[in-house]
């Protein structure tokens, strides 16, 4: 399996990248602070398990034709901007039921239905494969066995860092918006700002390069 040193290097690599905050993040915080800390975690939960999918389509190669194919590239990058607006403009049209009770809220931030639109996010968004693509295989011991099993538990380690890393964007964004429910209001200017916010993310995605 992979050697310590390789392992330490790799880890503070993926830290590192992980850390700063990006997209996958943004849309974190908006749905934290729109819906609360629940909807925070399950969206966080559910965009790492679209990454686990992408780390297991680049652990089989679908990284390296992603990475050459400008059509398949598209399609996908296409796709997942496309949902995000979709998701942003649903978000600006339901802001006024944030005003509401808790009751509404939570009926329209259900767990289930939250971690279904990560996973969807997370999984059609091209850069985590050109990512996942570019970064793993140079950490990969040719010597050490099996190279995909090798891609898999490095990938593996990525989608945990990032889980812990976006949860806790996401609790940190619940909580502000437990404070400003107390405005119901401002909550609703809020909720309007998260749906702005992902539509911006979908339209950076959808004009964004390989690079």
């Amino acid at each position: 399996m992979i050697g310590p040193e390789r392992l330490t290097v790799f880890l503070t690599v993926v830290t590192v990248l992980i850390a700063v905050p990006g997209p996958s993040v943004l849309f974190v915080v908006s749905r934290g602070v729109a819906l609360g800390r629940k909807a925070a975690v399950s969206t966080a939960v559910g965009n790492e398990a679209g990454l686990l999918v992408q780390v297991v389509l680049v652990a089989f190669g679908l990284g390296e034709v992603l990475a050459r194919s400008l059509l398949v590239f598209s399609i996908l990058k296409f796709a997942g901007a496309f949902y995000l607006v979709y998701l942003g403009v649903q978000a600006w049209r339901q802001r006024k039921l944030l005003m509401v009770e808790d009751q509404t809220a939570s009926a329209a931030g259900r767990p289930g239905r939250i971690f279904r639109e990560g996973f969807i996010v997370g999984v059609s968004n091209p850069k985590g494969l050109l990512i996942f693509g570019a970064v793993l295989p140079q950490f990969v011991d040719a010597s050490a066995g099996n190279a995909q099993v090798q891609l898999l538990v490095l990938g593996l380690i990525c989608v945990l860092i990032a889980l812990i890393s976006d949860a806790a964007w996401g609790l940190l964004a619940g909580t502000a918006r437990n404070w400003l429910a107390g405005s119901p209001r401002r909550l609703s200017w809020i909720g309007g700002a998260s749906g702005i916010v992902m539509v911006g993310l979908g339209v950076r995605l959808a004009f964004s390069g390989r690079e």
